[in-house]
């Protein structure tokens, strides 16, 4: 039976109690809403821990102005229910106030430099920013031994490994593959968005980055399989941010040059932003 804490007092001394007991904790923090993605992470939380907390936050300081905070959709107990099914012991539901107690205008923020001022973090100004400041929270909160991410949210977990690093966090971050749903979507909270006209079309995403990989291994540049990427998209009715081939790092790789890459794409179909990604 999974428990779930609201004060954090309660969760301390739950984790404190594992923890004299000589038991590893695996956290999966997540905005709720949650899908087998969501679920995939805490089972691959519990193969490098003795006990998995999860928490349910949708933190607003990771949304931008114009952005779905007030939308994001909220299903509690539909998100226990899966929780307990995929084998969390505790989840964690903190209140705004316990996050930010001097209210969000006056809480520290965090900022991870470099990897962070790209890509999405260009897109989305100050979205990495408020992604550490929570993370970091929550790392503070929890005492985790191993924190699980998923690869969906690729620039991420390259920010959150950079966070731990810096700040020295006594933290094993596991990264989770994409779980995809049978047409190659990436499974996302924001799919729902998709009217039923767009969501056939959501899938050109996969198919755009199968397409840059395959057209960058036969020869072509790296700027010819990107411009092809975002003509694609556009013709299928996609406002295109990126589309983009990087070094693991998100450094620029240069043509010709040997090494894994990874093909990145953000795109808004309708109300509906979208990124994916394909390491190859």
């Amino acid at each position: 039976m999974i428990e779930t804490i609201t004060e954090l007092e309660a969760l301390r001394a739950r984790v404190r109690e594992w923890k004299q007991q000589g038991l590893r904790v695996g956290f999966v923090p997540t905005m709720g809403n949650l899908h087998a993605g969501h679920y995939s992470l805490v089972m691959l939380a519990r193969q490098y821990a003795d006990r998995v907390v999860s928490s349910v936050f949708v933190n607003p300081t990771q949304f931008g102005p114009n952005e779905d905070f007030t939308r994001y959709p909220r299903t509690p107990e539909a998100d226990m229910s899966g929780l307990e099914g995929a084998g969390c012991d505790v989840l964690w539901l903190p209140t705004v106030e316990s996050m930010y107690p001097f209210g969000v205008e006056l809480a520290a923020n965090v900022h991870v430099p470099g990897v962070s001022g790209v890509l999405e973090g260009a897109h989305r100004p100050g979205h990495f920013d408020g992604v550490c400041t929570v993370v970091s929270r929550l790392f503070n909160q929890v005492q985790p031994d191993v924190a699980a991410f998923g690869k969906k949210d690729y620039q991420q977990l390259a920010v959150i490994r950079q966070l731990v690093t810096d700040l020295a966090f006594p933290v094993q971050i596991v990264a989770g593959s994409i779980v995809r749903e049978a047409d190659g979507l990436a499974m996302s909270s924001r799919n729902q968005y998709l009217s039923a006209d767009e969501r056939p079309r959501a899938a050109e995403i996969r198919k755009a980055l199968v397409a840059m990989r395959d057209g960058l291994l036969a020869g072509l540049t790296r700027a010819q399989v990107e411009a092809d990427a975002a003509r694609r998209l556009t013709e299928v009715g996609y406002a295109v941010d990126y589309t983009v081939v990087r070094r693991p790092d998100l450094s620029e790789p240069v043509d010709g040059e040997p090494g894994a890459r990874v093909a990145l794409i953000a795109a808004r179909l309708g109300r509906t932003r979208l990124i994916d990604n394909l390491e190859f």
